[in-house]
């Protein structure tokens, strides 16, 4: 799945999946940038490890759910490493409470980040794709998308808004050689997983077929394969990646 000569873009690619995906898009060839809000000295770390593989790697801070900082993020990257060909919407957080107990703040934080962030750099991504007529889109959504989740009400909602997303934006571009796919992963083996107490994460993994927890990697070379010429049929899907988890 040789991606040389071709530009990436992984938001919140700094930690956790994105990390994975963005040295794994690396390893196949590609020039990687990364975006991160907090954690400069982590996004410096994974720039390292990009360029690695003699390709190009850059970090920029920004918050992708605020307009005027994800088009700064765009023209940085095209200045520096051309037009994006691969968009990976992998920026992302959480703030898990019960629905009575959730406020509006945690509400908006999660779906402004989750899915207004997803369409802001999809949308201006998506402009230079269109004159290429080329591009792969692959957003991370997540199992509680499909399913939902006990205590995510906020998360769910913003993960099922991608899933939905990511097929109206795929019937939209198909025409234009645009791949807009999503992925949605279970339990993957994460900072958020590595802090749940043992007996919570033993009464998890067993509601997984396969017994155990994903890994990042497993998630990455999904992205990959998504990235690459090898899915040029394949637009407006949600694939599950999680052990059977949901089947």
């Amino acid at each position: 799945m040789d991606l040389s000569g071709k530009v990436a873009l992984v938001t919140g690619g700094s930690r956790g999946i994105g990390r994975e995906i963005a040295i794994e898009l690396a390893r196949h060839g590609a020039s990687v940038a990364i975006s991160y809000v907090n954690n400069e000295e982590k996004a410096v770390e994974v720039v390292k490890e990009i360029q690695k593989f003699s390709v190009k790697g850059m970090c920029i801070k920004a918050d992708v759910s605020k307009e005027e900082e994800v088009k700064k993020l765009v023209d940085a990257i095209k200045d520096e490493l051309g037009t994006i060909d691969i968009l990976v919407n992998n920026a992302g957080i959480n703030r898990d409470t019960l629905l009575i107990r959730m406020n509006t703040q945690e509400w908006d934080q999660v779906i402004d980040t989750n899915l207004k962030g997803t369409y802001l750099c999809t949308r201006l991504v998506a402009k230079d794709m269109i004159k290429k007529r080329y591009g792969k889109i692959i957003n991370i959504a997540s199992v509680a998308g499909v399913a939902g989740n006990y205590g995510q009400a906020n998360y769910s909602a913003s993960k099922a808004g991608v899933i939905g997303f990511t097929k109206a934006v795929a019937k939209a571009l198909a025409s234009r050689g645009i791949n807009v796919n999503a992925v949605a992963p279970g339990l993957i083996e994460t900072d958020m997983t590595q802090a749940l107490k043992e007996e919570v994460k033993e009464t998890l993994i067993k509601s997984v077929p396969m017994g155990r927890l994903g890994s990042p990697k497993d998630v990455a070379n999904l992205v990959v394969f998504l990235a690459s010429d090898k899915s040029d049929y394949i637009t407006g899907q949600t694939i599950n990646i999680d052990g059977g988890m949901i089947m």
